[in-house]
């Protein structure tokens, strides 16, 4: 009888059977990723983003030339673990929140640590640095500039109680991260040739400033059976009325921008064409949205502010590019 009450499986070693085995770590990430980093829609826009910075660089100090393959890739890479990093600040800065309202996300159910997530932050910083090196030492200043910024905002400019208070503020104070990185970009064209900044590059930095509100006004639009307690939208702030307007409103900011940035190096017309379009399709989405408020449309509007974010960055390098080396 000993022997058997030896033997038996004890309550704790019951459950440490039961539990199902961790999986792998390139599972882990990869599962993480397409729920809180998805590449396959952060790629082509963040592409889209880099080479738009190198080229219209270059055509605004009146180079219009290919960017080589080490600045593109330099360009891109780093602006990808920017991005990438300022979702592992999220993650740090959410964490008891998440905890506490959304305990299905990655972090709170345990399939990612927040110190994975740091060494990951720490790993891509190492990336930036070397990247910058290998194409001009002349970047480090800048790459100093963006990281002094990202690390601001990670401690919410020491503020936190009064940012949360006030949504508009911390919305734009979190938005300049976007034109910082944004001037890195174009520093691989400019800094990389030894010129002085191009002052029409101010008019492309306020693009992306601009262009940020309407990412994420248009993620946070959500439908009635949407909204999750806990979790401040700009439908549940503002009202789904008032902030489907407000974006509306800075998608037409932004196509200002854009005719402005796309004037500096006289492209404004084949510019203003496609982006006049996706305006009323923009209409479109967001009347279907107030009609019905439905999870269909509230997607719609997220869908064309993604859509929008990429067709313009290509319209204000690519394209321009192109139709110069044609």
């Amino acid at each position: 009888m000993n022997n058997l009450v030896d033997i038996a499986p004890k309550p704790q070693e019951q459950q440490e059977q039961q539990r199902p085995a961790r999986a792998t770590l390139p599972v882990r990430w990869w599962v993480y990723q397409r729920e809180r980093f998805p590449l396959v829609t952060h790629v082509p826009l963040i592409a889209a983003f880099s080479f738009c910075t190198l080229s219209y660089s270059s055509l605004a100090r009146g180079q219009a030339q290919m960017p080589s393959a080490k600045a593109i890739c330099v360009a891109f890479v780093t602006a990808l673990l920017f991005f990438l990093q300022l979702r592992i600040s999220d993650e740090f800065k959410d964490a008891k929140d998440d905890a506490m309202y959304r305990p299905y996300r990655p972090v709170p159910r345990g399939l990612i640590a927040l110190r994975e997530l740091g060494i990951v932050a720490v790993a891509g910083a190492l990336i930036q640095l070397a990247l910058a090196l290998w194409l001009s030492p002349a970047l480090l200043p800048l790459l100093l500039l963006v990281w002094g910024y990202l690390t601001l905002m990670s401690r919410e400019f020491f503020v936190s109680r009064w940012l949360k208070a006030h949504p508009v503020v911390y919305m734009w104070s979190h938005m300049l991260i976007l034109p910082l990185i944004d001037l890195y970009g174009t520093a691989c064209d400019w800094r990389v040739a030894g010129v002085d900044a191009p002052p029409a590059l101010a008019f492309l930095l306020l693009v992306s400033f601009c262009n940020g509100f309407v990412v994420e006004i248009g993620r946070k639009i959500r439908a009635p059976q949407d909204e999750e307690y806990g979790v401040e939208t700009y439908s549940a702030l503002w009202g789904r009325r008032h902030a489907t307007i407000v974006w509306l409103g800075m998608l037409g900011v932004t196509a200002i921008a854009a005719l402005l940035a796309a004037a500096q190096i006289a492209f404004a017309l084949p510019v203003g064409i496609p982006l006049a379009l996706l305006l009323v399709a923009a209409g479109l989405v967001a009347a279907r949205f107030l009609r019905t408020f439905g999870s269909h449309a509230a997607k719609g509007i997220e869908t064309v502010s993604g859509l929008w974010t990429l067709l313009m960055y290509l319209g204000l390098g690519a394209a321009p590019l192109i139709w110069r080396l044609i």
